[in-house]
């Protein structure tokens, strides 16, 4: 494979990739480092590759392990990110005259409930240890095999099993007791608090409606629930989405509030 030929190739799944580092990192930038690093190491060991592998898993494996390198040393967010964070933001009226000025004037400024789940499942994911992360993210959203999940964690089969069955359980536990949208004794209701003030004119229990998950919840098992959450995940790009600019917006502010938490506990 030529230097242009890989390059083309890694085109194919780039927006995945980076979809993929934000999620384990919260940070934008963060994000285009580790991304540009990968894409280097991969170039510069091509004469590696056997593959035993699609490049795609390969390249993945690469990204991975810098993002382990990089957020091994760094604490876990706690299960209440989002309390936390929704109690500084009240404190901060800087931070809603930016959100609010990015939904007055950005293409990619809307607020909409669906990708505030995603949203929030980022933050709360980082709760849990990183190898059940990674490996949650892996194949429940980016939809690789046990075998490849393998590959890239450079794992057995069993251990990866492991990992995933203790991130969906810890998952489903942590939504089951604060979704709102789910469970009517949850105790998080940011998704309506937000959409009523970037949306007033809008409907929020019509716009709930619209998201299977939230019409099903009566009917769904817990799993069920949550393989229909990693559906919403699936299908958003944070980086390409109506509501990117926004939601990074409020990401960034969620990583600064943490990093300070976790500086102070």
């Amino acid at each position: 494979m030529t230097p242009d030929q890989l390059a083309l190739e890694l085109e194919t799944f780039k927006g995945q990739l980076q979809s993929f580092i934000l999620r384990m990192t919260a940070s934008v930038q963060d994000t285009e480092d580790i991304v540009q690093e990968a894409y280097l190491k991969a170039h510069s060991r091509m004469d590696t590759f056997r593959g035993e592998s699609s490049l795609k898993t390969w390249v993945f494996a690469i990204a991975s392990n810098l993002a382990k390198d990089f957020l091994k040393s760094k604490k876990r967010w706690p299960e209440n990110v989002t309390d936390i964070c929704r109690e500084a933001a009240m404190r901060n009226p800087q931070f809603f005259q930016e959100a609010m000025h990015l939904r007055e004037t950005s293409p990619q400024g809307d607020f909409e409930i669906k990708e505030h789940i995603a949203f929030c499942f980022t933050c709360v994911s980082k709760s849990l240890p990183l190898e059940q992360q990674l490996t949650l993210l892996l194949k429940d959203v980016y939809g690789f095999s046990l075998k490849e999940i393998a590959q890239i964690l450079h794992q057995t089969d069993a251990m990866v099993k492991y990992y995933l069955h203790g991130g969906r359980t810890k998952m489903i536990e942590i939504f089951d007791n604060r979704c709102s949208l789910i469970n009517k004794d949850g105790i998080c209701h940011q998704c309506t608090e937000l959409n009523g003030i970037f949306n007033p004119k809008q409907q929020t229990q019509e716009e709930l409606m619209k998201i299977h998950m939230v019409k099903e919840a009566k009917n769904q098992s817990k799993e069920n629930l949550f393989e229909l959450r990693m559906k919403i995940l699936q299908d958003l790009d944070p980086f390409e989405s109506g509501a990117a600019h926004l939601q990074l917006h409020h990401l960034e502010h969620n990583r600064q509030v943490m990093e300070q938490y976790l500086e102070e506990n």
